[in-house]
């Protein structure tokens, strides 16, 4: 759906023209799950003029009991009526921004703390694009419940008999496509099971609505297919886990790539090596926002592709950061630690808050390693200076605690709250006795 929505009057004619009953008006918990009002089309234009008022006290990072009263205003531009494929009844959703009774808007809405960051990097100058790799698996259900039993064992970009979920994935970009989110890629993933949807870049703010666009219509799809579609980030033991490597870059307002510089040996700016220097100095600090979960660390472990080590590199898919070969407009940098566990707006917003933090402080980067970083010793990767990522979520959690940039970034209600909701999950985790525990231990000790 291409058509040019802009303001209140064009989404309640488009909602009259296509017969529309109900809207579904969306936002996110600050761990990135969808949440939503549905309102019937009568009540479209007092949305747009009032907002629609509700009880946040059980939502996610979002208030105590005594302050709860939110109002959730929706944005024309957002607008698009939902396929067949997804809803049963002629539905339409539009995403919303949340605000406080006062009028003020919502400093635990996720958006919010996005676009002021991205803001930012319009004043100096620069449109921040990103692109992410989507990976997920497809498990088959039994009954209600989903198992860990892959759908297919085909394998890394495979046409074959094996590939039994082509039409799903074929389904689900269909889907996608009548909600405007253009596929650039499809295809098989390296794992049984694991498959991956990629679309064209846009602007951080438009690819993490779409990021949420895509869990929840691959999700719907799955079902229907009697599948369970899983964005877990390592639900199985000894195959490749599922990220959201995230290709970045920053454009002017004239249209031009501030990475791109055909000048320099590896044709990269002075921008992109600051950028990518800020993303190596503060990546620790990121690290819970990018890979929020304990299963997130599951992933992050050598032998799998996924990086576990800070550094980066022209060609080398074991570095953090890569370089794809693509120059002029297509110059940009691929971030390989993120998964898709994690809050989009978030997972956005910080990373362009420590490359703009590079761009600041002017930092170089180290020299790229082109070298298998899991195959070198540790004396050698101390040579190379390279450092650990975080090993585990509580980990991860200790440097964003001290983290200047983090707590300016996402401002204290988000800062805080993030830290109090995932203290109690690695709690919880560390308080657990897994069978691997039993099964080594029990009978020895």
């Amino acid at each position: 759906m291409d058509l040019q929505i802009e303001t209140k009057d064009d989404v309640l004619d488009i909602a009259q023209e296509k017969n529309v009953v109900f809207i579904r008006l969306q936002f996110v918990d600050i761990l990135g799950t969808p949440k939503n009002i549905v309102i019937p089309t009568n009540r479209l234009e007092e949305a747009f003029d009032d907002g629609i008022p509700f009880d946040a006290s059980s939502i996610a990072g979002y208030a105590t009991i005594e302050e709860s009263d939110k109002i959730a205003r929706p944005d024309p531009k957002s607008f698009v009526v939902l396929p067949e494929s997804i809803e049963k009844r002629i539905t339409a959703k539009l995403n919303c921004d949340i605000y406080e009774p006062s009028g003020k808007r919502f400093l635990g809405d996720t958006k919010f703390i996005l676009e002021k960051i991205v803001n930012k990097a319009k004043e100096l100058g620069y449109i921040y694009n990103t692109g992410p790799e989507c990976e997920f698996f497809l498990f088959k259900k039994k009954g209600e419940d989903s198992s860990l039993i892959p759908n297919d064992y085909a394998g890394y970009f495979d046409l074959s008999h094996r590939d039994l979920a082509e039409g799903v994935r074929a389904d689900i970009s269909l889907a996608l496509e009548e909600v405007g989110i253009h596929m650039y890629t499809t295809h098989h993933e390296a794992a049984a099971g694991q498959h991956e949807i990629n679309f064209y870049y846009a602007d951080a703010i438009t690819t993490a609505d779409r990021v949420i666009s895509l869990k929840y219509v691959t999700k719907v799809i799955a079902t229907k297919h009697e599948l369970h579609a899983s964005f877990m980030p390592k639900p199985l033991y000894g195959v490749a886990g599922s990220g959201m490597h995230t290709h970045q870059s920053l454009f002017t307002k004239k249209g031009e790539n501030a990475f791109y510089d055909p000048d320099d040996k590896n044709q990269l700016s002075s921008v992109a090596h600051f950028f990518i220097a800020g993303l190596l100095k503060y990546v620790k600090e990121i690290s819970a926002i990018l890979t929020p979960t304990v299963n997130s660390y599951k992933r992050l472990v050598p032998g799998y592709e996924a990086p576990t080590y800070i550094s980066w590199a022209n060609r080398n898919r074991s570095a953090l950061i890569r370089i794809p070969s693509k120059r002029g407009k297509g110059t940009r940098c691929e971030l390989r630690n993120p998964d898709l566990s994690g809050n989009p707006y978030l997972q956005f917003a910080v990373m362009l808050a420590a490359g703009l933090k590079g761009i600041e402080e002017k930092l170089e980067p180290p020299v790229p390693v082109e070298k298998n970083i899991y195959s070198l010793s540790e004396q050698e990767r101390e040579k190379h200076d390279i450092k650990h990522l975080p090993e585990s979520l509580g980990h991860a959690l200790s440097f964003m605690e001290e983290s200047t940039l983090l707590r300016e970034t996402l401002d204290e209600h988000i800062f805080n709250n993030f830290l109090h909701v995932k203290h109690k999950e690695w709690e919880g985790y560390r308080k657990q006795v897994t069978k691997w525990e039993i099964d080594n231990y029990l009978p020895i000790l």
